[in-house]
């Protein structure tokens, strides 16, 4: 795991690089040098703005209002900089592999690759914010901040992690559609292209997602597979709260402790079978002496644990310097996304029907995530089943993708479509 590759400082020579500060100025002198060379060409200010004042906007908007609120800061709440995240830089090296594959396959095809860089943006602005929504819906209650604007900051936090690959589906399909729809062109064919494309991306993506620590798996044997996540991870958090870490199991419901691992911390303290965990915190006295160059997220903090009205106590140099063995699904998911990508790009698709690989795409996604959530642990049950809401979804795109293909092949009007020229060639 490596959440964060690097930090860009909150100050360069007393300077505030975020906010009104160095990164702004140095956006406005080369919006300045945009606007003499125009001029120098005959063009107008207003041809600028025309043309390219939603970027310049956007980029200025970002600068000065986003930026600021997702540095992050150390236990006093002083911020320290931008964090440039093993997550973030994975993301975007599955979005370039995924577009720069998406062009070579519409070229093979016939397609205008040119189309395909257009339509880029679109998809892009849709996944991701598609991915967020969805993300946020679910795990609402983690971004309620102590106002609106610190509530609006946690939710824009996206390159900490964060992005459900369903949302990021349902987003990018809306936003592609709609270009599609404005320009006329053909959905079945451009999916063919497109869909085998969104998997190497993915395989990307889940790489980001093991160095970020989320999307983990459940406990498994100690193995050459296994994964050990650090301190401060979500997993190692996970264990923390259900007790494992320390030693010992207990039942939701009553809190009753049910097992003791011989040799564990909860051992040597002297719990026993039998005892009620009352309560279960962070001891936060050691962020006191935390060093206030370091993230917040990167100082460790001890625990308390409150059995049958007893206090105990253990500082971070008596916890577990790792969390115990998990099982690797950000890279089963990788292998996964990368081997689909490769079947699908495979398929001879001369003796298809448009479409069929989209179909095909979707389908074998959702048999896959649907088998994967069985070793994730990091979704709970939905609609008072033990399904997650990630299986959910998959049974619903596995039924409408075989639905799809039924369509294609059985109806009469998908034959006719078949028969005509596509558009975009």
């Amino acid at each position: 795991m490596r959440r964060t590759l690097l930090i860009i400082p909150h100050e360069i020579l007393g300077i505030p690089v975020f906010g009104l500060g160095g990164l702004l100025m140095a956006v406005l002198v080369l919006l300045a040098i945009r606007l003499l060379v125009l001029r120098q060409r005959g063009k107008s200010v207003r041809e600028l703005i025309r043309h390219e004042g939603l970027m310049w906007g956007a980029f200025l908007f970002a600068i000065w209002w986003v930026l600021p609120r997702v540095e992050v800061t150390n236990v006093d709440g002083e911020p320290i900089g931008m964090a440039i995240r093993g997550y973030g830089v994975m993301l975007l090296l599955g979005v370039a592999s995924a577009v720069g594959l998406a062009a070579y396959r519409a070229k093979q095809r016939g397609i205008d690759p040119d189309i395909i860089y257009s339509m880029a943006p679109w998809a892009f602005i849709g996944g991701i914010l598609g991915a967020r929504i969805f993300f946020v819906i679910q795990y609402r209650d983690q971004f309620i901040g102590d106002s609106i604007a610190e509530t609006v900051g946690n939710m824009l936090k996206f390159t900490e992690g964060g992005l459900v690959v369903y949302g990021s589906f349902i987003g990018g399909f809306i936003a592609v559609t709609f270009y599609i729809l404005r320009h006329g062109l053909s959905w079945l064919r451009f999916g063919d292209v497109i869909v085998p494309c969104l998997f190497i991306g993915l395989a990307f993506g889940r790489i980001g997602c093991l160095m970020n620590g989320c999307c983990y798996g459940g406990r498994c044997e100690d193995s050459r597979f296994a994964l050990h996540f650090p301190a401060t991870s979500p997993v190692y958090d996970d264990q923390i709260r259900s007790g494992e870490l320390l030693g010992f199991r207990y039942d939701a419901s009553t809190r009753v402790i049910e097992s003791v691992r011989e040799g564990s911390l909860a051992e040597r303290a002297g719990i026993r079978v039998g005892a009620r965990l009352d309560a279960l915190a962070d001891d936060r006295t050691s962020l006191e002496t935390a060093p206030r160059s370091i993230p917040k997220e990167d100082a460790v903090t001890g625990v308390i644990a409150t059995i049958d009205g007893k206090r105990y106590r253990w500082g971070p140099d008596e916890l577990p310097t790792r969390a115990l063995p998990v099982y690797p699904t950000q890279l089963i998911s990788s292998v996964s996304g990368l081997l689909l990508c490769l079947g699908l790009c495979s398929l001879p698709t001369r003796r298809m029907r448009d479409g069929t690989v989209m179909m095909l795409g979707f389908a074998g996604y959702a048999i896959i995530r649907f088998v994967l959530e069985l070793i994730r642990v990091d979704e709970a049950g939905q609609f008072g089943t033990s399904l997650s809401i990630s299986q959910w979804v998959s049974l619903v795109v596995l039924a409408c993708s075989l639905i799809g293909l039924a369509w294609l092949y059985w109806s009469p009007r998908s034959a006719a479509v078949q028969t005509q020229p596509s558009s975009g060639s």
